[in-house]
Formats: C-alpha cells, sequence, structure tokens
C-alpha cells in the first residue's frame, strides 16, 4: 500500500509539473505576436515563449546596419485602410488603428529600432500572453489518443521546466548563420560579428562571400572607405525589379553594382564557396587560393611553399591578397532543439534552411506542429511575400482560421451574396485586397456557388495550395461549382535574366489580358471542386490546375481594376457565360416588360423586382431618368402638348412613391401572359 501511496504521488508530482496550455508558441517575433493576437481575440489558451527579455530580438541586432528593406509608404491617395496595406510592409494586423507602422517612422525604409518598439507596443498594448527570458531547449512528442492530434508536445525551458501543450506553433523564424566550412574558413568574419564602423575598413582591400541583402548592405556601408570590394558567391545576381521577388537584390542596396560596370575597382565574380581555400601569409594579408591546390600539402608550411593559382595563371581575378573576409551567407532555421519524434526534417536544394511543411502550414511529419513566418517560406520561396512581414501576417490569419475550424467547430468566416453581386464582389476585392496582393498565386478568394447560381459563399485568403481540402479545411461545402479569385505575374516576365524593362511590355487591350505581364487579376472557373491528383498534376509553375474557364483582367498602370470596359465588362461577361446567365442590372420599367415578356427573368429582376426591392420611385428620380436618356417621357399631357398641372404631377409623384402597390408574382404575370 505504501508502495502504490508512493507511486501516485510521483504521477501525480509529475503530472503537476508540466504546465498546460492548448497552443503553446515560441518565439515572439513578428509571426508569434501575430497569431498570439488572432489567439487572444477567439478567446483561446495560449503561450508565447521568447527567451529573450522583449518581442523581436531578431531585429535589436540585425540588419547590422540597421536600415530595414520594407518600405513604409506613407501616402496612396487613398483612405482605405485595406488598400494601404499594400503599401506598408512592416505593420501586423489588428484592430487596433494606432499600432499602424506609420505611427512609428516616416522613414520610407525605416531603422530597425522603429520596429523592435513597434514590436514592445503591439505586445503590451494588446495585452498578450508572452512568457520572457524562456529559452525552448527540446521539444518532444507524448503519444495519447485523447489529445487533438493523438499526441501532446512537450517542451522544456532553460531551467528544466515542463510544458504540454495541444498545438505547436514555431515562429523562431531563422536566425542561425549560414556557415561554409573549407579550408582556411577559421580567418573569416562573420556578418553578425564584424564591425560596422567604416572608419575600420579605410584602405583596406575587402571579399565578401555571399550575394544576398546582407553582403551588399555590408558592401554599401564601406564603399567609400575600401581600396576596393570583391563579392564572390555560387550564383549571379538576382535584382528584385527582374524576379519580382522582395527578398533579392533590392535597388537601396546595389551600389556596388554601379561601381563594379562602371569600373570604379570593385567587382563580382561566381564560383562555389566550398572550392575555396583561404591562405594567410606573414604580413596577416589573405590570398585566395583553390581547395585542390592544398591537397596533401602542410597549409602551417608557410605560403611560400604553396602554389597559387596566380602561379600557373598570371591573370587570375583574386590574385590580390585582402586584408578582410567577410561572410554573408544568410541564415537557416534551428532544427536542434526537436527531437527526432517530431519527424521535423530540412528541405530540399535551396529550401534546406527551411523545415519541410504542406501549403497548409503544418509539418509534413507530425500533425499540430505549425510553421510560421520566415521559417514557413518554404511554401513560395522566391515566387511571392512569405518570408516577409507584409505576407506572413495573411498566411499566419490563414493558418489561425485553419485551426479554428479543425479544433472548435468554427468555419472559414464567409459572406453570402445574391449572384447579382457576384462582379461587383470580385471587382471590390481586387482592387483594395491587401493579402491577395501581397501572397500573389499563394493566398485567394474563393467564391461557392449556391444550387442554380442563384447566390455565393465569398471566402477571403484561402491557401490554394490546399484547394482540394478546401471542404475539411474550412468546414464549408462546394457541390456546385466555385471560382478562385488570384493575382499573378505574366508566365514568362520574372526571372534573373529577364529584360523587365523592354519596349511595349505592358498590355492595354482587354482582348490581350492573358498575355498581361504585371500583376493582375486572374479568375479561375471549376465546374467541381479539384481534386488531389489534379493538383498535383498541374502545369509547371502554375498555382492551380486547369480550369473549365480563365479569365485574365487586363494589367493597369494604376492597379485601378475599375475601367468599365476594360476591365468590368469583360470579367462580366465571363461570368455570364460560366453561369449562363445574366448579370446585368436593370431599371423597373425593364423588369416589367422582361416580365410580360420572357419566360425567365434575369436575376436582378427576379431577386429585385419581383421580391419589391431597390430603389423607390420619385418624380425628381423619373424626371431625372428622362433627361438622361433612361426612360421615355410618360407624363400625362393636356390638349396642348403642355403638362397637366402641378396637382396632377402631385398625385402621380405621390403614386410613385406609394411602394405597397402590390407586385403579383412572376408565375401569376407569365400565366397572364398566355391567357
Amino acid at each position: 500500500l505504501s508502495l502504490a501511496l508512493y507511486a501516485g504521488s510521483l504521477c501525480a508530482a509529475s503530472s503537476a509539473a508540466f504546465l498546460y496550455h492548448d497552443y503553446c508558441i515560441i518565439g515572439a517575433g513578428p509571426s508569434g505576436l501575430q497569431v498570439a493576437y488572432f489567439l487572444q481575440q477567439a478567446g483561446r489558451d495560449y503561450i508565447v515563449f521568447e527567451r529573450s527579455h522583449a518581442p523581436g530580438s531578431f531585429f535589436a541586432l540585425y540588419p547590422r546596419h540597421r536600415k530595414l528593406i520594407s518600405i513604409n509608404k506613407q501616402y496612396t491617395g487613398k483612405s482605405n485602410s485595406e488598400f494601404n496595406l499594400r503599401h506598408d510592409w512592416n505593420s501586423l494586423l489588428s484592430h487596433d488603428r494606432r499600432l499602424l507602422f506609420r505611427h512609428y517612422s516616416r522613414d520610407f525604409f525605416p531603422n530597425a529600432d522603429a520596429m523592435v518598439h513597434y514590436l514592445e507596443d503591439f505586445a503590451s498594448m494588446l495585452k498578450l500572453q508572452v512568457q520572457y527570458n524562456t529559452a525552448i531547449i527540446h521539444v518532444t512528442l507524448e503519444k495519447d489518443e485523447q489529445a487533438w492530434n493523438g499526441h501532446y508536445f512537450l517542451l522544456t525551458d532553460q531551467d528544466r521546466q515542463n510544458y504540454k501543450c495541444s498545438s505547436l506553433l514555431v515562429a523562431t523564424g531563422t536566425w542561425v548563420p549560414n556557415v561554409v566550412n573549407f579550408p582556411g574558413s577559421e580567418y573569416v568574419e562573420g556578418y553578425e560579428t564584424v564591425s560596422i564602423n567604416p572608419e575600420d575598413f579605410a584602405g583596406q582591400t575587402v571579399l565578401i562571400l555571399g550575394r544576398g541583402n546582407s553582403a551588399f548592405e555590408t558592401a554599401e556601408n564601406i564603399l567609400g572607405v575600401t581600396n576596393f570590394i570583391h563579392m564572390v558567391s555560387r550564383s549571379r545576381v538576382r535584382l528584385s525589379w527582374a524576379t519580382h521577388y522582395v527578398g533579392d537584390l533590392r535597388a537601396i542596396n546595389n551600389g556596388l553594382l554601379d561601381t563594379y560596370q562602371l569600373k570604379s575597382l570593385d567587382g563580382l565574380l561566381e564560383g562555389d564557396l566550398e572550392d575555396l581555400a583561404i591562405v594567410k601569409d606573414k604580413k596577416g594579408k589573405l590570398h585566395i587560393t583553390l581547395r585542390f591546390y592544398l591537397e596533401n600539402r602542410n597549409t602551417s608550411a608557410g605560403i611560400d611553399s604553396i602554389i597559387l593559382p596566380q602561379d600557373e595563371l598570371d591573370n587570375f581575378a583574386t590574385r590580390a591578397p585582402y586584408d578582410r573576409v567577410i561572410r554573408c551567407l544568410g541564415w537557416k532555421f534551428d532544427f536542434s532543439i526537436y527531437n527526432r519524434s517530431l519527424r521535423l526534417m530540412p528541405g530540399k536544394g535551396n529550401k534546406k534552411k527551411y523545415p519541410q511543411i504542406k501549403p497548409s502550414y503544418e509539418s509534413r511529419g507530425t500533425r499540430g506542429l505549425f510553421i510560421l513566418g520566415t521559417a514557413s517560406h518554404s511554401v513560395d520561396f522566391r515566387k511571392s511575400a512569405g518570408g516577409f512581414i507584409h505576407g506572413f501576417r495573411y498566411t499566419t490569419r490563414a493558418v489561425h482560421r485553419l485551426l479554428e475550424n479543425r479544433h472548435h467547430g468554427v468555419p472559414w468566416p464567409s459572406t453570402v451574396y445574391p449572384i447579382t453581386q457576384l462582379t461587383n464582389s470580385i471587382i471590390k476585392r481586387v482592387n483594395e485586397a491587401s493579402g491577395l496582393y501581397q501572397m500573389f498565386s499563394v493566398l485567394a478568394d474563393i467564391i461557392l456557388l449556391r444550387e442554380n447560381a442563384t447566390a455565393f459563399e465569398y471566402l477571403e485568403e484561402y491557401p490554394v495550395g490546399v484547394l482540394a481540402e478546401l471542404e475539411t479545411q474550412t468546414g464549408r461545402r462546394a457541390p456546385n461549382g466555385l471560382f478562385v479569385v488570384i493575382m499573378e505575374y505574366g508566365r514568362n516576365f520574372s526571372g534573373a535574366d529577364k529584360d523587365v524593362f523592354y519596349y511595349n511590355r505592358a498590355v492595354g487591350e482587354a482582348q490581350h489580358a492573358w498575355q498581361s505581364n504585371f500583376l493582375h487579376p486572374v479568375i479561375y472557373y471549376y465546374k467541381h471542386l479539384p481534386t488531389e491528383r489534379e493538383m498535383k498534376l498541374r502545369p509547371p509553375d502554375w498555382p492551380l490546375p486547369r480550369p473549365d474557364a480563365v479569365h485574365h483582367i487586363v494589367e493597369d498602370f494604376l492597379t485601378d481594376w475599375t475601367a468599365p470596359n476594360a476591365h468590368v465588362l469583360p470579367l462580366r461577361r465571363f461570368l455570364e457565360n460560366c453561369l449562363s446567365t445574366d448579370l446585368r442590372n436593370f431599371f423597373a420599367e425593364s423588369c416589367f416588360f422582361f416580365a410580360f415578356t420572357r419566360q425567365k427573368l434575369p436575376p436582378f429582376c427576379q431577386q429585385g423586382y419581383v421580391g419589391m426591392q431597390g430603389l423607390l420611385g420619385s418624380e425628381g428620380l423619373r424626371r431625372h431618368a428622362v433627361e438622361a436618356g433612361l426612360l421615355e417621357d410618360y407624363a400625362p399631357r393636356d390638349f396642348s402638348g403642355d403638362k397637366t398641372p402641378d396637382s396632377r404631377e402631385g398625385s402621380q409623384d405621390q403614386l410613385l412613391r406609394d411602394h405597397a402597390i402590390p407586385v403579383r408574382p412572376l408565375q401569376h404575370l407569365v400565366n397572364a401572359k398566355d391567357e
């Protein structure tokens, strides 16, 4: 009995040692705070673990030279807050208008310190549940059939405190520096520790390893004080204006390209960094050679005994010695804290710095483990903005909506409209929606048609990669077909080798809309929800499988898709062809005429005029329509040809205002006509 009691007390103590929450979030960076906000708004049980004493610790150090490359556009000429988020790349989503980044900085490219201040306010003003100074050092699984996902996540912090949660949301970003090991790599300084004082580089010759924004940012800082700067990387430079990918080289950092192409000593080279070797001479100068020259040689014997490339090729590009070599190779995800039971594996190829996840942002190896923020960028790497605040604030919201449906039975938010509002709904969204605009080809609006196409249900910003799972992921049904509204660039317009400034690069005619190059709306129509097999077999670089019909809204220089003839009319006719119906709007006089001459009324008349809805008549409205040539003047006249006295007009005006006059149903009108 004593042993049994002792064992029971141990079990109770063990259970009490685990602090439980439904949702555990690792990291209080932008994506961690963003998902915390959505969970708090929904009233869920969650906790955020942050290893530092404040949120956004990454921005306290990076970028080293403190200038962000995310734009902060103060003015757009519009007051629509959703539209303005298209050009605000730093704000997180919330209901509090004070938490817009423009209140923290007026700079177009803000200082990183403003981001630190902003994230601190976001966490404190919204009272998010963040536990600071808590570094999670180990994560494993505990099988339990009663758990949401068939297991619990067990977390341990630096003080050996244990936590248990049903769903794990990883928002740590990518913060482990990428390091390439080669002979002599011990002489290389890292971007994370190198001096940011230009005077420390005065009169020096510098080699930079890497070709991303951190490499060019470093070069930009010392460009005016060095003898010359060389930059070497495996791949050629990728300009963001050519690739349309914001993670490639931005114009704000590309001063080195000017000095290279204008022959001012600086230069760019291509080569595999793993083939390099660095040898240090007696004066402390660093000489670049190739690894195979050092094979079977003793590098400690001195540089005089080592054959350098210039000994055989006297014009070898990097034959001049360097004073410093700086590594600027970016960052990767930290896999070290995750137990093998989670099966959290790195991606392949150029995505190996990210964990493998599904298009729903859930781990491929473990149900209930979601990757958020920069670390989730493998879904749209080099395609869209999912690795940056202005992109992942929307993908994080999408993940929250998926979780709400899966664990709490809350369907994906939607709005039902009559079919007559279909054209207007699409035009409104493509002209103001920020999520569609920033996460082009990744997030899409889904329009689910009701039976007989009399109404539709509108779902905003759903991940198209899991379109085949729409019914299970959203709790919405799609038995009658659907439209998918998405934004795309032209198929052959983006690429490192593309000339995006060529003559006649833009399309202006609606009949050539399918050839549009710049970002523009595309509407896909499916009679049935695509299957998982159709999604896998979709054409290369297509976000969706082949539809039953597709429509491109022609690109617009102002990104304003409201032109009646170029944008609205072709869209309406496309929708009408797909639905075999008439989506035009009509005056009451026309609806009245159609009721006697047609067996089927247009939806606008059926849902409006016959349903006793629409504008109420008045003499002023009738007179305006007559003057505009929209109606004939049926006002009674006397024998002299003049209109009847004012008293008659007054009685007619009263008649037009009387909206209580009963209207017979359509079937009665048709029967009367047949009789």
